[in-house]
């Protein structure tokens, strides 16, 4: 029994210290103590049970998670419920396709030309529910998150909303702003995503083996600016103009991630024509990087 007492301290403490995310209470955890017999000490606190076991000079032990089911599965390893990949960052490239899925624009909207290494995308994804379909290794998954994209024009240009017909324009800046050096031009958009993806693990540990994600991917529009970086003489400057640009308010798309445990390549494709119908070119936005997930 003296064993089982040092052991229990030992439990009481390393369990306190590990599950802070689930505000342990050692007080509690002494008021579920049971003991069944005088060689088996059982723990119940919150959905778990310890069971430590003295028999023949040694002693066992064993950690339960209680299901909704409450069919008693014993494991050494608390760390086997199902998770999906969507929480965590992403940074890639960004791009438009048009209606061929090709890259090259036509004369007229050559001013949407990008720059693909100096455009980024970047997603920070916060919230997550995954729903185990198959043994901890096939699940659905969906979630929260923002996406950033940051489209760096080729030319010395911008865009703006004509003020008569309401369609997407350029802005020549070689034209309207002569004095101008132009350093950089960018268009930036913001958008809140929500996906639903059918996960594959080929592992039940959710830190190692392949994982692959594939499904469909929302998008509710936050916000939309265009920034210039300029130089007139010696002073450097910044124009930035926040506008609608007549940007799709609400979108859908494709979206898949694989990769080896926390570490993944994702792709996303837009079915939504990133303007609206009539006031802008016909372009998809596309984007393609790598993930660092947080489960």
């Amino acid at each position: 029994m003296k064993k089982i007492a040092l052991i229990l301290a030992t439990l009481m403490i390393t369990l306190n210290i590990l599950g802070q995310t689930e505000e342990p209470n050692t007080e509690e955890m002494k008021s579920e103590l049971q003991e069944t017999k005088d060689d088996t000490t059982n723990i119940r606190f919150k959905r778990k049970t310890v069971k430590i076991i003295e028999d023949d000079g040694e002693t066992q032990i064993f950690v339960k998670k209680h299901r909704k089911n409450d069919d008693w599965n014993w494991f050494w390893e608390d760390d086997n419920d199902f998770k999906g990949s969507w929480t965590g960052f992403s940074m890639g490239l960004s791009n438009f396709v048009d209606k061929d899925f090709s890259l090259s624009r036509k004369t007229s909207e050559q001013y949407m030309d990008l720059n693909t290494g100096k455009s980024w995308n970047m997603n920070i994804n916060f919230a997550q529910y995954s729903l185990n379909i198959y043994n901890e290794k096939i699940g659905l998954v969906t979630g929260l998150g923002l996406e950033w994209n940051y489209y760096r024009f080729d030319n010395d240009n911008t865009i703006q909303e004509n003020s008569t017909t309401g369609e997407i324009e350029e802005v020549d800046l070689s034209v309207i702003q002569p004095t101008w050096n132009i350093e950089k031009s960018k268009f930036s958009t913001t958008y809140a995503t929500m996906p639903l993806l059918l996960e594959f693990h080929t592992s039940s540990y959710q830190h190692s083996g392949i994982v692959f994600a594939a499904g469909a991917i929302g998008g509710l529009k936050l916000g939309s600016n265009t920034k210039i970086v300029y130089k007139e003489g010696s002073d450097k400057n910044k124009d930035k103009t926040k506008d609608d640009y007549n940007l799709a308010p609400f979108r859908y798309g494709l979206h898949a991630r694989i990769g080896v445990g926390d570490w993944l390549i994702y792709g996303t494709y837009y079915l939504t024509p990133m303007f609206e119908k009539d006031k802008g070119p016909e372009l998809y936005p596309i984007s393609v990087g790598f993930a660092l997930s947080f489960e």
